[in-house]
């Protein structure tokens, strides 16, 4: 397959979430990676998350638990593929701990914090669906709108911190 080829491909595999957000890049990782930050903002409203267990390592699992509003827990779990502190989170639900496979493999999210000065972060979050079905259903779900919002309260919980 050619790099062309593979770009295309994935293209259409993927959705991509980018912002500016006033905050250094600091605090939007710290936010990602300590639980007590992640249950502030990760669902988005009316949802809640219950709890977050995150070992974010290089092959360190994460279990976060999404409640609706009439108190069903959704549990998610994954495994940290790459972590760069302060620019990147790689992590994957095709595995639910220690490479254990996961029963349906959705996606790899991409998350990149990128310093833009003035104290200021791109932000950009990408999930990489392994079937262009999953994808769509993804978007259709309501990516764009629920991703966005969970950013508009990430946005408003490192404007504190």
């Amino acid at each position: 397959m050619t790099a062309t080829a593979e770009t295309a491909s994935t293209a259409e595999r993927e959705l991509v979430l980018t912002r500016i957000i006033d905050a250094p890049r600091e605090k939007l990782f710290r936010a990602w990676t300590e639980p007590e930050l992640l249950v502030q903002w990760f669902a988005p409203q009316p949802w809640t998350t219950a709890s977050a267990k995150l070992d974010v390592r290089p092959g360190g699992g994460n279990v976060i638990v999404m409640r609706d509003p009439e108190g069903n827990d959704y549990p998610n779990s994954g495994v940290y593929l790459e972590v760069v502190e302060n620019e990147k989170l790689v992590f994957t639900d095709a595995y639910t701990e220690a490479w254990e496979p996961s029963q349906k493999p959705f996606f790899t999210v991409i998350l990149t914090f990128e310093d833009i000065g003035g104290g200021k972060t791109r932000y950009t979050a990408r999930a990489r669906h392994w079937r262009v079905e999953d994808r769509d259903a993804h978007e259709k779900m309501g990516f764009y709108q629920g991703w966005g919002q969970c950013t508009d309260q990430l946005a408003a919980l490192v404007a504190r911190l």
